[in-house]
């Protein structure tokens, strides 16, 4: 379901930002400082294992970064290749499930990161915890893990909610967009639309649909830290999402 999610969401994906080209910029500088902070200005080569269409490995690449990303989604790769090839970066993109991240890269890199709430897609606490096993493979001794995701602890789990986003311009149409949520415990189905309006009388509404698990940030360092990362903890940053960071024990 979420690799279909996100190949049929990845012409639409930079809708969800007010600007994102802004988004690009503002996350990578938060992201440099964490990184720089965290694990120094050494730092060299990052992986994201869930780029999605590019907005955080694009932005870090900017940044001067080699930066290697993958993603479910090959839609969603080919959109992130085509963003790339725009701003004349070199990327190395490739398609892959978070959980067989070292399968897959097959080296380790200075910084892994996985932003965006992308960590709870996987629906269960042991699909989590073997994803951070192979993020713990993918790192070098001192190296480190960012994660970004949203704070599920004040959510109910009951009803359908829904959750707006606001309106977008695109390319002269306008775009309504908004999500509902429906609890199932602490799973609960999304379904994302977005209603298009170009102004005249018929509208064209797109539906996007996936599962994710409401897992606590709590829970999240708690799984880290039996993947074996060091110092395992959320930091006060000025990113749009909770980020928690651990660090691979040299």
């Amino acid at each position: 379901m979420t690799k279909e999610f996100y190949d049929e969401l990845s012409p639409f994906y930079h809708l969800i930002f007010q600007d994102w080209e802004a988004s690009i910029e503002g996350q990578a500088n938060i992201l440099d400082g964490i990184i720089k902070s965290e694990w120094g200005d050494k730092v060299v080569s990052i992986v994201d294992v869930s780029c999605g269409i590019g907005t955080q490995a694009i932005g870090l690449a900017k940044h001067g970064y080699e930066v290697d990303a993958s993603d479910l989604s090959p839609q969603a790769i080919e959109r992130a290749k085509e963003e790339t090839k725009k701003r004349c970066l070199d990327i190395k993109y490739s398609v892959s499930d978070m959980r067989d991240s070292f399968a897959h890269h097959s080296k380790e890199f200075d910084v892994l990161i996985s932003c965006d709430n992308s960590v709870p897609h996987l629906l269960s606490d042991l699909d989590i915890l073997t994803a951070f096993k192979e993020f713990y493979r993918c790192i070098k001794p001192g190296g480190g893990c960012l994660i970004t995701l949203r704070d599920y602890v004040n959510e109910k789990r009951n009803g359908i909610q829904v959750k707006p986003y606001g309106v977008r311009v695109d390319q002269g149409v306008k775009y309504i967009i908004f999500q509902t949520w429906e609890f199932h415990g602490d799973i609960y189905e999304l379904s994302m639309y977005f209603i298009r309006d170009d102004g005249s009388k018929q509208t064209e509404t797109k539906i996007f649909r996936s599962q994710y698990y409401a897992v606590t940030v709590s829970k999240v360092v708690e799984l880290m830290q039996e993947a074996g990362f060091k110092g395992a903890k959320q930091i006060e940053s000025e990113f749009y999402q909770p980020v928690i960071v651990g660090t691979k024990e040299v």
